[in-house]
């Protein structure tokens, strides 16, 4: 019996473990798919932390998963982790039952699992951690209590310090399909054989204060840019088919609402996307690196483009106050969340391919890409 327990200890406790690591290396993501549950749920006071919640969620995993392993705390941390594994299969159940949220997001966006799937996973789970829990006096150390403490405080002490690490930067392990190297257009195909939904597009503009909506075949006959100023694009599901491209969301819109996504897409040099969510101004430190990095494109004949879900904010910024003359393109914010982790940041194009991404942390590297070409 004491065999069959350490071999299921170590099992799941390398799962958590490595569940945690997969999200640790991704937190932000985490909290994207935390701040679904809090829309679904309307619990609109937990946003603001969804993103400690996701560094902490990370944190009591792996220390679970490494408590578990060295078998210190027994007693305690199988109920630990049983108060943990039922959590998670109520939301994984929930998941299934509500069809509102599609995947759990229980391996980041590096193992995509569907909801059925990863409640299935914890059902399992839940038997082994309940078993662990009722013989848990057979768990015994595996290294020395002083050997053990020192283990389990570098494993946080990693963790905590992975997790600042990615936040600051990006994630070491980019598993999106906005990767670099990865090509854009091939992923917003669906794939060869499969019927793809059947969607129709409604644009939403404002004319005279109001919003009106319409779709591409109805466009109203007094339609043009000094009447209606654009607003959003929704795509509207007629008819559900049997699979989805990687990406189906990305586009990216002019200032009058025409879509440009092909057009920016086909460009065969090499050109830089300036992502900035929400934007509200630059700071000064990076008010002087975008001027530096303006200048730097112009010189290499490098086009460069403003990409933000605030088009009007800065446009009015960039080229109203401070005269940049840069394109401003929108994009839907969620969309940008996926392209790149973080607020501000950069990411280099050749025609539809990712040649490197970078956070606002690390914008003196794109200084040194754009001199390096030729």
């Amino acid at each position: 019996m004491k065999n069959i327990v350490t071999i299921l200890r170590v099992l799941v406790g390398l799962l958590f473990i490595f569940s945690g690591l997969i999200k640790a290396n991704d937190p932000l993501g985490l909290s994207y798919k935390m701040d679904e549950y809090f829309a679904v749920w309307h619990w609109d006071w937990a946003t603001p932390y969804s993103l400690w919640l996701s560094m902490g969620m990370n944190v009591l995993e792996i220390a679970s998963g490494v408590v578990l392993i060295l078998g210190i705390w027994a007693k305690a941390n199988t109920r630990l982790l049983l108060g943990l594994i039922v959590f998670f299969t109520f939301l994984t159940g929930y998941a299934v039952v509500s069809g509102r949220i599609k995947t759990c997001g229980c391996f980041g966006d590096c193992i995509p699992l569907q909801a059925w799937q990863s409640f299935v996973k914890d059902l399992i789970l839940l038997a082994l951690i309940a078993f662990l829990a009722i013989k848990y006096k057979s768990i015994g150390p595996l290294l020395p209590a002083n050997a053990g403490y020192i283990t389990l405080l570098i494993a946080l002490a990693a963790t905590v310090y992975l997790q600042i690490h990615v936040l600051k930067h990006l994630p070491l392990m980019d598993c999106l399909p906005y990767a670099k190297g990865k090509k854009l257009m091939p992923q917003m195909q669906v794939p060869a054989g499969s019927q793809p939904d059947s969607v129709a597009i409604f644009y939403t503009y404002k004319k005279a204060g109001v919003e009106v909506s319409f779709d591409a075949s109805h466009f109203p006959q007094d339609f043009n840019d000094t009447v209606y100023s654009y607003v959003k694009r929704e795509n509207v599901v007629v008819r559900k088919g049997n699979a989805e491209p990687a990406i189906k969301d990305f586009a990216l819109f002019t200032q009058s609402g025409n879509d440009t996504t092909t057009a920016i897409l086909n460009q065969p040099t090499t050109y830089l996307l300036y992502f900035a969510k929400n934007f509200n101004g630059l700071s000064g430190d990076e008010q002087e690196f975008f001027s530096k990095l303006y200048l730097k494109c112009r010189q290499k004949n490098i086009p460069l483009f403003v990409v933000t879900n605030e088009p009007d904010g800065a446009e009015k910024w960039f080229n109203a106050s401070n005269h940049f003359a840069v394109p401003v393109l929108n994009c839907d914010g969620t969309v940008m969340k996926t392209v790149l982790r973080g607020p501000m940041g950069i990411v280099a194009m050749k025609g539809d391919q990712v040649m490197g991404k970078w956070n606002k942390t690390d914008m003196n590297d794109v200084i040194g890409f754009i001199i390096a070409k030729n």
